[in-house]
């Protein structure tokens, strides 16, 4: 429940911090996986997108100066992952940070015998709990990408799976689903991508889903909003479980736009 003090602040927000025409409607133009949303979708998004940039920093490094175009860029598709949710579920971070390229990151962790490793890794995207997301500009800008990659969206997944505590694939659920159905059908779907991987198949979506039940979920994510019809015809259990999570039917709406 949306207490009134925080109705009125982002009444406030919406009348003072408008995101201009001539910046919006490029944003939009440039996501081909947005067409399919109705007028009050459209708007619903506008909204969240402009309360997102009035509460997060989106702030360039390595010299990178970040325009409003790239802020709203960003933020539009961080947004469409709460469309029908709310900016409540981005609460407890204020940051996203922009490299302009690929980035590298040191991973620290520890061995069965307890010996502490670091692996150093090229990155496009990272999510920290209760920290913030970085992102590679070169990547974010690739949204036309044949695979569904986005990512964008792989980062704010993270996010959203983060709120039970460390990404594990187990985002918190709507009181409304059921956590068996849930953890049966990903559990499944991993499984098979797995062995998929394993035979060197043609996939549905990026191998680097197979790392982790984590990256399974941020993955598919990606690939449900972007290329929703891959999931459905593949694995429409986990489809299912993704739209009444998200409560959206990108499929659906895709369909409508080029039955149109």
């Amino acid at each position: 429940m949306i207490w009134y003090p925080e109705k009125w602040r982002r009444r406030w927000i919406l009348g003072r911090k408008p995101i201009r025409e001539s910046v919006w409607q490029p944003a939009v133009d440039q996501l081909p996986f947005l067409h399919g949303l109705t007028q009050d979708e459209f708007r619903q998004l506008r909204e969240w997108t402009t309360i997102f940039l009035h509460d997060k920093k989106i702030n360039g490094v390595q010299g990178l100066v970040v325009t409003e175009a790239m802020r709203v860029m960003i933020a539009v598709q961080a947004c469409l992952l709460i469309l029908k949710l709310d900016p409540e579920y981005y609460d407890d971070w204020v940051e996203v940070i922009v490299y302009p390229g690929k980035f590298i990151l040191d991973h620290a962790y520890t061995d069965e015998a307890g010996i502490v490793h670091t692996r150093r890794m090229v990155a496009s995207g990272e999510s920290w709990q209760a920290g913030p997301v970085i992102l590679s500009w070169e990547d974010v800008v690739h949204v036309h990408h044949e695979s569904g990659y986005n990512v964008v969206i792989h980062e704010f997944a993270h996010k959203l799976d983060m709120l039970n505590g460390s990404a594990n694939g187990y985002p918190p659920l709507h009181s409304d689903m059921d956590p068996r159905i849930w953890a049966a059908v990903f559990s499944r779907a991993y499984e098979i991508f797995c062995r998929q991987v394993e035979r060197g198949e043609v996939t549905i979506m990026d191998p680097y889903a197979a790392e982790d039940p984590a990256e399974f979920f941020a993955v598919s994510s990606e690939v449900f909003f972007t290329r929703p019809y891959r999931v459905k015809q593949y694995f429409p259990e986990m489809y299912q479980q993704l739209a009444r999570y998200y409560r959206q039917d990108p499929a659906a709406r895709q369909e409508c736009e080029t039955d149109s």
